[in-house]
């Protein structure tokens, strides 16, 4: 399917991935993405969004490295007065996903007080924008990704069990490309073209009149 033409692959268990992707991208729930770095989680994000049908956009927030105000303020917004420096109302990312899907990277950093409002957020498909009284809704389907193991984080108490499982609705693991050694000889010819795609571009930047 066009979804995964980003995808340069042949291998077999990534052919496996895409027809569970393909099974489960029209549901509701949530889903968690695995892999280590660079197996290409938000390029299966982005297909789960694509079969899904949502008419809502695809709206991605690396949360790593985000406290609880900037994590609140980025995803729920916030009211005019919120707090200092708030002058005017600025709607938050689950909004900006309406109808559609919000992609949540490195969710295995999210601080504590984070984690508590994501959950209630998948509980109750409502949320507070900073510094308003009233509830909204969401219908934003949520995905998420993270390359660390959340149930080992989840058993040391590092990462809520209830948010655990409730984001592990559907769960597609990605696996490294050195159990992908049939990828290799693909990838190596797609990076060589988009390398010589580059530097003719390049020249003919430089030439142009």
């Amino acid at each position: 399917p066009e979804a995964f033409a980003a995808i340069v692959t042949a291998s077999p268990s990534m052919q496996g991935v895409f027809r569970y992707v393909e099974a489960i991208a029209g549901t509701p729930l949530p889903v968690l993405v695995t892999g280590e770095t660079g197996v290409g989680k938000e390029l299966i994000a982005r297909a789960i969004h694509a079969l899904s049908g949502r008419p809502g956009a695809f709206v991605p927030v690396n949360v790593a490295g985000l406290d609880d105000t900037l994590f609140s303020d980025a995803l729920f917004g916030h009211r005019r007065g919120g707090f200092t420096g708030a002058d005017r109302d600025r709607p938050g990312l689950v909004e900006q996903a309406a109808g559609g899907t919000l992609f949540l990277d490195e969710i295995g950093d999210l601080a504590a007080a984070s984690q508590v409002k994501l959950l209630r957020l998948l509980q109750e498909g409502r949320y507070y924008p900073i510094g308003s009284d009233l509830q909204k809704a969401s219908d934003a389907r949520v995905v998420v990704a993270t390359n660390r193991d959340l149930a080992a984080m989840q058993e040391k108490g590092a990462f809520r069990r209830d948010l655990y499982y409730r984001l592990r609705s559907h769960h597609v693991h990605l696996p490294p490309l050195r159990r992908r050694r049939e990828d290799l000889p693909l990838l190596v010819d797609h990076l060589l073209a988009r390398a010589a795609a580059l530097s003719f571009l390049g020249t003919r930047l430089e030439t142009w009149p």
